[in-house]
């Protein structure tokens, strides 16, 4: 898509369109982004912070003064930008802001779900600890389809709201979310570590899941976002739970390096289904990609394209292209279509 804000920054642009996206399901509101972004200098991740603070603080003051409704949304618009305004600054962790800012947009992001019809946190047993999520139960009776839902490197369980949650559950589907180790929840509370045997992860989540008696284990997705979605293969060894898998880029977004200062463009560590491990991926999967991501160039030796190459099992790719607004990482300028199509794929196949 045409850079219309911060023309020499794409990550600046690139974070800029990720909020304007979550308009879509009234994560934002596409005034608010575009009056904090025009305050930004390209490049200063300090001035960055300081806008899109400033825009959830008074957002958040409004809004626990507000009626439910209002309250609901102008919380849950303050948790994205709380979130927005702590990302470049993921390069010194130990920075207070961060801490700040996240503990914000969480608390927000759970008053606001309050008033969400069958949506809540939950706490999933995982090892000698727990993994932070959120449940949303479709309504109706009798066993549900689920999906489980994971972000990737640096991406939160409370994003997911916008990026499949909301729609899968209005759709009927139960959706598991979840924080895993080494991901935000984690990261910020002294939770585990992150680790590449992302089977050992999945195991406990899904067993969480399916012990209710709501959910239909044979009729269970997994959806990995970003990072997520060379993390979401990794599961193939629970083949009974007949797991369907949506797979975005392999990247994570443009603020995930610890490194030392700007963390724009760097790449967390690649996976290779070069092993064979793709192959033994037994049931459906689906794959998606952005035609004009910014973190590699779309090409056959993309990294969706490898993974889809490499895999024997009944297989689907979707592209998203600049026409439909939806080229970008993990498509944030079509959310509605993406979720759509995401989701008339589960329906067709499960």
């Amino acid at each position: 898509m045409k850079q219309l804000m911060f023309h020499d920054d794409p990550p600046f642009w690139f974070e800029t369109l990720r909020n304007l996206g979550l308009a879509a399901y009234g994560d934002s509101d596409v005034g608010e982004v575009i009056a904090t972004a025009a305050r930004v200098t390209p490049g200063d991740y300090d001035g960055w912070h300081d806008a899109w603070l400033s825009t959830a603080e008074r957002l958040e003051a409004e809004a626990r003064g507000s009626h439910p409704v209002s309250a609901r949304d102008g919380l849950l618009r303050a948790s994205s930008y709380y979130r927005a305004a702590e990302f470049f600054l993921h390069g010194h962790p130990e920075d207070p802001r961060v801490d700040h800012a996240y503990e914000r947009g969480v608390s927000c992001f759970r008053d606001a779900i309050a008033h969400f019809p069958g949506v809540m946190p939950v706490e999933i047993p995982y090892e000698d600890t727990v993994l932070h999520g959120y449940l949303y139960r479709a309504a109706g009776e009798g066993p549900r389809p689920a999906v489980v839902m994971h972000n990737g490197f640096d991406g939160a369980a409370e994003e997911l709201h916008f990026s499949g949650a909301l729609g899968g559950q209005e759709r009927g589907y139960h959706v598991l979310t979840f924080d895993g180790p080494g991901q935000p929840a984690a990261i910020h509370r002294d939770g585990p570590a992150f680790r590449p045997d992302w089977e050992n992860v999945v195991g406990p989540v899904l067993d969480f899941l399916t012990r209710d008696p709501g959910v239909d284990p044979a009729r269970t997705a997994l959806l990995g976002v970003s990072l997520g979605g060379y993390l979401a293969p990794r599961s193939r060894r629970r083949p009974r739970r007949c797991l369907r898998r949506r797979l975005r880029p392999d990247r994570a977004p443009s603020a995930a390096a610890r490194g030392s200062r700007p963390a724009r463009g760097s790449r967390a560590r690649r996976g290779s289904f070069k092993d064979g491990s793709a192959g033994k991926i037994a049931c459906p999967v689906l794959v998606c990609e952005a035609t004009d991501d910014l973190f590699y160039s779309t090409t056959e030796e993309s990294d969706p394209r490898k993974l889809y190459r490499h895999l024997t099992a009944p297989k689907t790719l979707l592209s998203f292209t600049e026409e439909e607004g939806g080229d970008a990482h993990c498509h944030p300028g079509a959310l509605r279509l993406a979720v759509a199509r995401i989701f008339d794929w589960l329906d067709d196949t499960i």
